[in-house]
């Protein structure tokens, strides 16, 4: 009698564990589309695309993008706390979960990395003006007329009518020499 009541108990353990873990997976999923919809709404309020294609050339869709990883990152953390109800949680989830967030960021490290300098280049150029359309300027061994400059990279027109584009990080790393016009 006592090991059908321990029986019983159990069995109901089991059922109560299973459907927390499918609520659980459920408010997570729902979480995830309402957060993906949010960013995507946010981002392109702000015309993050427009803004990313116009001033840096970027032809991906950064909205699209964002939102889709902040989707399947919420999407990976319900599974895993509805797996943590079940008792299944190890120590192996929890290092799948940490190597996917490294290669992530890795990914995002490495898709920037150019990027970021020059953006930061760019604004110190804006800034400080350094450079604006129509000097006459020499850096390294390219000499021309700055005929755009943006947050990326600066266009300079040479004395043959070749366009040459220069990274903002370098311009900002090398002496730039403005001449006469």
């Amino acid at each position: 009698m006592a090991n059908l009541s321990l029986f019983s108990l159990n069995t109901e353990n089991i059922i109560i564990r299973l459907i927390a873990s499918v609520i659980i997976l459920l408010i997570g999923f729902i979480i995830a589309r309402l957060s993906s919809n949010l960013t995507k709404k946010i981002l392109n309020e702000l015309e993050t695309n427009k803004i990313l294609k116009e001033q840096a050339g970027v032809k991906i869709q950064v909205e699209e993008f964002l939102s889709s990883v902040i989707k399947y990152i919420i999407y990976f953390i319900a599974i895993i706390i509805a797996l943590n109800q079940l008792g299944l949680t190890t120590k192996v989830l929890y290092a799948l979960l940490i190597t996917i967030l490294v290669i992530l960021v890795g990914f995002i490290i490495l898709a920037f990395k150019d990027f970021i300098p020059n953006v930061v280049a760019g604004f110190m150029i804006y800034q400080k003006d350094k450079v604006k359309p129509g000097d006459v300027i020499r850096v390294k061994d390219i000499e021309g007329k700055v005929i755009h400059v943006d947050l990326i990279e600066t266009r300079i027109k040479t004395k043959k009518n070749d366009i040459v584009y220069i990274p903002n990080s370098i311009l900002n790393k090398n002496e730039v020499v403005k001449l006469k016009k």
